[in-house]
């Protein structure tokens, strides 16, 4: 079975965090407001976000905007993963097991088991972003990306997938040469509660119940 090759996803243009939050409609919280972390400003650090709706935002040093597009992430709902799961074999990892988790890390570039180069988001859990991994048709993956949809978006064993282009041409040239930090919002615990002790700047207008 070949898969299917999905459209062309355009990336967003660079944009300020405010046009970020009125274009992406987002609930939590704004990825974009959360690059307002003290230690990023001081750092200049790179950063990515990923919503629980399966898009991810990349963003420069000063905190514009530099790409968004879907993303897939693990199968399971969560916000942790199971200690020592990155010494296990993936054949071993259950469905329930197969969470991408919530937080803030300190990613940087290196290479996969396969001799890929990645994004390590979580080293030690064996979550990296990364381009997506097509060599089991039956999960469909680059179709799973073209759908407008983020509800056929978990399918991974934790890691975080983009199509080729994206990574290439933001991700890549983002965390070249320098590490930077990996927000993943959560999806059963309250923001505040994972990202408060990093000053995560949350204006009251941008809490929004979903519907």
């Amino acid at each position: 079975m070949v898969p299917i090759i999905p459209s062309k996803v355009k990336a967003a243009p660079c944009a300020n965090a405010h046009s970020v939050v009125l274009r992406f409609g987002v609930r939590e919280l704004a990825p974009a407001l959360m690059f307002r972390s003290k230690s990023n400003r001081r750092e200049r650090r790179q950063a990515a976000a990923l919503q629980t709706n399966a898009k991810i935002f990349v963003f420069d040093a000063s905190g514009r905007i530099r790409g968004a597009a879907p993303a897939l992430l693990g199968l399971a709902r969560g916000d942790d993963t199971v200690p020592g799961i990155g010494d296990r074999p993936l054949s071993s990892v259950r469905p329930d097991e197969r969470t991408t988790p919530a937080g803030r890390f300190v990613a940087q570039r290196g290479m996969s088991t396969r001799g890929v180069d990645v994004v390590w988001v979580d080293y030690d859990s064996g979550v990296s972003l990364h381009r997506v991994v097509t060599n089991n048709p039956r999960e469909r993956r680059l179709e799973r990306l073209a759908t407008p949809t983020p509800a056929d978006n978990r399918i991974s064993y934790g890691c975080i997938n983009v199509l080729d282009a994206f990574y290439n041409n933001v991700v890549n040239p983002s965390f070249t040469n320098t590490n930077g930090i990996v927000y993943v919002l959560p999806e059963t615990r309250p923001v505040r509660w994972v990202f408060g002790s990093y000053d995560v700047t949350v204006p009251q207008q941008s809490i929004v119940q979903a519907p």
